[in-house]
C-alpha cells in the first residue's frame, strides 16, 4: 500500500500546468553505509494527475493498492534537503499499481506486435 501525502504543481515543456500526486511507502529500516546507524524511513514517488489543487488536496491521506520500487538510472548528484549534504545516487523510484503489471504488458505487447 502507498499513501498520497502531498501534492505539488509542475509545469510541462510548453509551460502548461498539472498536478503530480507525491506517494509514501511504508516504513523501511535503512542502514548508514558511512556510519553503520540503522534510520527509518520511507520510499517516494510521484505520479503526474489530471486533477485540480481542490481534488488534489482531498486525495491526500488516501492508500493506493500497490507499491513504491527502485529504477537504477544514471548517476545524479542530489542535495539533502534536512542537512545540504550533497550526494551521489544512481536510482529513482516509482509507482507500481501491481508487481505484476509490466510482466502482464510486456507479454500483451509480445503476443500484440509478434
Amino acid at each position: 500500500m502507498v499513501t498520497i501525502v502531498d501534492y505539488r504543481i509542475s509545469k510541462n515543456a510548453e509551460g502548461d500546468e498539472f498536478i503530480s500526486l507525491i506517494l509514501e511507502g511504508d516504513l523501511i529500516m535503512v542502514q548508514s553505509k558511512a556510519t553503520g546507524s540503522w534510520y527509518a524511513t520511507s520510499k517516494r514517488a510521484s505520479i503526474t494527475s489530471t486533477f485540480d489543487e481542490v481534488k488534489a488536496t482531498r486525495l491526500i491521506g488516501r492508500e493506493l493498492l500497490g507499491s513504491i520500487i527502485r529504477d537504477k538510472c544514471d548517476p545524479y548528484l542530489y542535495t539533502v534537503p534536512e542537512t545540504g549534504e550533497e550526494i551521489e545516487l544512481s536510482h529513482s523510484y516509482r509507482y507500481v499499481p501491481d508487481p505484476n503489471v509490466e510482466e502482464k504488458v510486456a507479454v500483451e505487447e509480445e503476443v500484440v506486435f509478434a
